[in-house]
């Protein structure tokens, strides 16, 4: 295992301190800026952080415009739009028309100018999310996530994990909840598999969702407090805020 991979492997088990101190222990060359960029946006995403920006910036003098580095400032735009007035919760904040747009017309391009299906299904999956969650085209979405499915499962676990979240939550909306189901103990199994801790209680959060739609309130309660527990030792703000309002009652994000 390189130290790159080191890194990654770190990031994916929530302990982003340690793997951009890794990074920051190797000579910087193009590897190490373009993976501490990477780690950065993930734990802005999971803490919320601002990490990214300033790792991005030193990535890209280094490499120069790549398609890794411009799909990181799409991830990093869309979750900006995604933030709410609270920093962690989703809100109505940032969704201007104009830059929402733009933002899918750039994701638009990451698809038709990826070099390999991997990187073509992850701004497919973007192009899914995009349409759900900032502009409301609940039937446009699947068929993206379905190219991100595919290509996820052909060589990126993380990517299929991603895509079966998001197809588990179109089955639940059409009120099949066994596919749901299916779909969601898959994706936690393929998370845990790849060392994701992060998006293993999230899927966890997703199963007591489920477990709450099929009348077994206690169960569901069960699995929140746990889920609650585990973020909040993990320093997981919107996942514990999450579980949280679940036990309170409010919706899930």
């Amino acid at each position: 295992m390189t130290y790159i991979d080191s890194a990654l492997a770190l990031s994916h088990a929530a302990r982003w301190d340690l793997a951009l101190r890794l990074l920051d222990s190797v000579p910087l060359d193009e590897a190490t800026a373009r993976t501490a960029a990477e780690v950065a946006a993930e734990c802005d995403w999971h803490t919320g952080s601002d990490l990214g920006p300033a790792r991005r910036e030193i990535a890209e003098k280094i490499c120069g415009p790549t398609w890794d580095l411009a799909f990181l400032q799409l991830k990093h735009d869309y979750m900006t739009a995604l933030r709410g007035p609270g920093g962690y919760l989703f809100g109505p904040a940032g969704k201007d028309p104009q830059v929402l747009t733009e933002m899918r017309a750039r994701c638009d391009r990451l698809a038709s100018t990826a070099d390999s299906p991997v990187r073509r299904g992850w701004a497919h999956m973007y192009l899914g999310l995009i349409a759900d969650n900032h502009f409301a085209e609940r039937d446009v979405a699947p068929e993206h996530y379905a190219i991100a499915l595919a290509a996820g499962e052909s060589g990126d676990p993380l990517l299929e994990r991603e895509a079966l979240r998001h197809l588990g939550d179109h089955d639940r909306d059409r009120g099949d909840l066994d596919s749901a189901q299916q779909r969601w103990e898959r994706a936690t199994e393929v998370g845990a598999r790849a060392g994701l801790v992060c998006g293993t209680l999230a899927q966890q959060m997703l199963l007591a969702v489920l477990t709450r739609d099929r009348g077994d309130l206690a169960g569901a309660d069960r699995l929140a407090t746990e889920i609650a527990r585990w973020a909040g030792a993990l320093g997981l703000p919107r996942l514990t805020e999450q579980a949280q309002n679940f036990l309170a009652g409010r919706r899930v994000a």
